[in-house]
């Protein structure tokens, strides 16, 4: 079995993440391989909260020129968390 930490990769810090943190939802870029019960368990683990829903998206890479050169910006995977009524909130999110 693989480590929690191979399963979240890095936050989500965007202006639209940022609004959903305020109602416990929280963004992170997860192993494009990971499914919903490791992210749920893996969140639980690491920050030690309840995790109530988890939903997950694939991310197409975007068409990127220099040029005319033309390439794409890897695809990935990231998955909405949210966090039950009585659990406590993600210090991390909090001072941004």
């Amino acid at each position: 079995m693989r480590s929690p930490y191979d399963v979240i990769i890095k936050p989500v810090i965007s202006e639209m993440s940022m609004d959903q943190a305020q109602d416990k939802k929280y963004t992170f870029k997860v192993a494009v391989d990971a499914n919903k019960t490791e992210v749920r368990m893996a969140v639980e683990e690491i920050f030690g909260v309840d995790v109530a829903k988890v939903n997950i998206m694939n991310v197409d890479g975007k068409v990127k020129r220099m040029g005319r050169t033309v390439g794409r910006t890897p695809a990935y995977k990231k998955a909405i968390v949210t966090l039950t009524e009585g659990s406590k909130e993600i210090e991390f999110f909090q001072g941004l």
